[in-house]
């Protein structure tokens, strides 16, 4: 099997889908439009899609599956501070005075995610 998306749950999934869209760099699907159901963010192959869906009930409890990003383009600093100023929020801060750690962030419907350190910051 190959994964083709990771579902995520939204009370608007245009609004949603656009905020990740500028957070990954990835395109909001053409076929999406305002006020759809179901919205997708294409990936590039073969990373899977990411489809924001509209459900009636709101977040009330931590997720039990986030994603975990590592930057490629700039430091994990770097990443936080571009993925707040497009709207997310700070939730849990894991660095460390010697410069490990990640950070929990949330989106702007309140799901976790998490930006590492990114490889050149890993030594690799």
């Amino acid at each position: 099997m190959i994964l083709r998306h990771v579902t995520v749950d939204s009370a608007d999934p245009y609004e949603l889908a656009k905020f990740w869209s500028a957070v990954t760099g990835w395109p909001v699907s053409d076929e999406d439009a305002p006020g759809d159901s179901e919205v997708l963010v294409e990936a590039p192959s073969p990373v899977p899609g990411m489809l924001f869906i509209r459900v009636p009930e709101g977040k009330t409890v931590k997720n039990r599956i986030h994603f975990d990003w590592m930057p490629t383009e700039r430091t994990r600093d770097e990443e936080v501070e571009r993925i707040i100023a497009l709207g997310a929020k700070l939730y849990e801060d894991h660095r460390t005075a010697e410069g490990l750690g990640w950070v929990t962030l949330l989106d702007p419907e309140g799901n976790e995610f998490c930006v590492e350190r990114s490889t050149a910051e890993r030594g690799l």
